[in-house]
């Protein structure tokens, strides 16, 4: 899945109102944070996530690792917030950031 120009700047305009709905500690992506972004992508189909993580590189690998994992899309990332995508199967109009 790989998002267009177009769709990316139309999610980034929509996230860019939106709050980080997960955060990730230094001590990495546990089953619970993998979970929760899991369940939050399937909701609200974009989200915020914010790495609280001191090294540029360790972050970059941990939103890598959360993206592969939970089958999400990069939008985009800034500081330590990352913008994840997933489509989801079937969206709940009063819970998805996109359809409201």
């Amino acid at each position: 899945m790989s998002l267009t120009p177009e769709q990316k700047k139309h999610f980034r305009t929509l996230g860019h109102n939106l709050n980080p709905i997960v955060m990730v500690a230094g001590k990495g992506l546990s089953e619970n944070i993998q979970l929760e972004v899991d369940r939050a992508l399937e909701d609200h189909e974009l989200i915020k996530v914010k790495f609280s993580v001191g090294d540029r590189d360790i972050k970059r690998q941990l939103v890598r690792e959360l993206c592969d994992i939970v089958e999400a899309e990069l939008v985009q990332q800034i500081g330590n917030i990352a913008l994840l995508y997933r489509p989801s199967r079937d969206p709940n109009p009063k819970l998805s950031n996109l359809l409201r």
